[in-house]
């Protein structure tokens, strides 16, 4: 009897492979850090095929670590990081460009132009996604609109775009299946949301030929639908999910109200809004969660650009720190951030702001700032920005947050997770395996082959670690918001490609 579900975890910055075992628990984990490619201001890019080698590597990797074979595999799930476009020759199965990255905000005068022409209503009504270079579908315009070869080429079907799902279950099944799953076709904008096929509408509109797009399939699949190469064996691919989607069911948020937020290179609140997509007043979007069977299940989120990257940034590109885990240490040698705010708009600001021309910025700076208090401002920043998220949530859907469920990397930073109790004034909540990314893409794998019999099963596996709850007043909270504020309105429409 198989004995793990192998759960891919492709991410911005790194992919992950984990082996979780029948009580849900990672047995074992292997992981490997590629490549950042910005070669203009606000362009990020990747390359496609080391996203590919670094995946495959940690396949092998955590199967020797666990001393298990292809045999223990019962299926495989694949979890991914959103939006990043990927187009590639189906013949040899070599991408023709660079991976364009969820955060590359190349196309914002396209979505300028898009808004001016009056088209976001409509595209928010079929697709639930505000118009932002965020998505995958003006990013694919304009690959095809870079060069006319290009374009031609798309339109005799002889190139497959897809993000990351699509682009490792291509590579999985040694090219033999172009497909996507209803998450990750939601976060396209070229996906009608209500009925889960593409939309002609918006095909027309970016000008993306049919012939290049991947087959759709839910997120929980059946056997035989799709499968995965593993040591030149065929496994059940069963499980597909983008990254905070795959989070939400992680985190058993399978009741409408219930909402989590995953702390990663970005930070992406999810609140689950049942069997009907709800349209947002506040700016926030409407996504697909996930689709089991033909029955789709939808959620409301926020999207932060620039979460735990924030440390990442204070690391590599201007050395405060030398490793990511010593960012809560430096920030507590200080009682406070000594009124320092750190904007981290370095792609843009996301939700609710959509400004795809911020930039960041830090104010309040004296000659009393030293190191610590910027670290503090960093980490603090990532709960302000999720903060923000959550008020707009809470306005959209008429009720009150009673608790959030946290995940993510990030989500181990105690510092942080006080700090968002704080500010939201509910309970923050984080379980014991904070890998619910992973989990969630595992969940549906194993699902579907009856490693799990049900979402009670995920239900009943849930167990929390440790509780934060507030410990300032509200009207101080209140007024560390209103700050912020004023410190973001120092960001916003800065950038000019002129």
């Amino acid at each position: 009897m198989a004995r793990f579900i192998l759960a891919l975890d492709q991410g911005t910055t790194s992919s992950r492979s984990i082996l979780f075992d029948h009580r849900a628990n990672p047995v074992a984990s292997a992981q490997r850090e590629f490549a950042q490619h910005f070669p203009r201001s606000g362009w990020v890019e990747h390359d496609a095929e080391e996203i590919w080698s670094t995946q495959a590597a940690t396949i092998a990797e955590v199967l020797g670590k666990a001393h298990a074979s292809v045999t223990d595999i019962a299926a495989v799930g694949v979890t991914n990081q959103r939006e990043t476009t990927v187009l590639w020759d189906r013949q040899s199965g070599a991408p023709v460009a660079p991976a364009i990255v969820w955060q590359d905000r190349r196309t914002a005068d396209m979505c300028d132009r898009l808004r001016s022409e009056g088209h976001e209503a409509e595209l928010v009504r079929r697709t639930g996604l505000l118009i932002d270079p965020y998505f995958s579908g003006t990013k694919l315009a304009w690959l095809l609109d870079s060069d006319p070869k290009l374009r031609a080429r798309a339109e005799r079907g002889e190139l497959a775009f897809g993000t990351i799902d699509s682009w490792l279950a291509w590579n999985l099944s040694g090219g033999a299946q172009h497909i996507t799953d209803a998450t990750n076709a939601s976060r396209t904008q070229l996906l009608n949301i209500a009925s889960g096929e593409w939309d002609e509408y918006a095909l027309e509109l970016l000008r993306i030929p049919r012939a290049v797009l991947p087959r759709v399939v839910g997120s929980s699949l059946s056997g035989g639908e799709a499968f995965a190469l593993v040591d030149g064996h065929e496994v059940p691919l069963a499980g597909i999910a983008g990254d905070q989607q795959a989070a939400l069911f992680g985190q058993a948020c399978f009741l409408p109200g219930m909402a989590k937020n995953t702390y990663g290179t970005g930070c992406f609140v999810l609140l689950n809004t049942g069997t009907e997509p709800l349209a947002s007043a506040n700016r926030l979007l409407t996504t697909i969660a996930w689709q089991l069977e033909e029955q789709r299940s939808y959620a409301l989120e926020g999207a932060v650009f620039v979460g735990g990257a924030v440390v990442q940034w204070l690391r590599d590109g201007i050395g405060l720190i030398e490793h990511s885990d010593e960012i809560e240490a430096l920030a507590r040698t200080v009682p406070d951030t000594g009124g320092v705010y750190l904007v981290p708009a370095f792609t843009g600001l996301g939700t609710p702001h959509w400004d795809a021309r911020a930039r960041g910025a830090m104010v309040g700076l004296s000659r009393g700032t030293g190191k610590a208090h910027i670290a503090r401002a960093a980490l603090e920043a990532v709960a302000f920005q999720s903060a923000e998220v959550l008020l707009a949530m809470q306005r959209d859907s008429g009720q009150p947050l009673l608790e959030l469920r946290v995940d993510g990397g990030a989500s181990t930073n105690d510092l942080m997770m006080q700090f968002q109790a704080d500010l939201l004034g509910v309970p923050v909540v984080r379980p014991r395996v904070t890998e619910t990314t992973a989990l969630g893409a595992a969940y549906l794998a194993g699902i579907a082959v009856r490693f799990w019999n049900s979402v009670d099963d995920v239900a009943a596996n849930w167990r929390e670690q440790r509780r934060f709850e507030r410990s300032i007043s509200s009207d101080e909270a209140e007024t560390r918001m209103q700050q912020w504020s004023r410190a973001v309105d120092r960001s916003r429409d800065w950038h000019s490609e002129n």
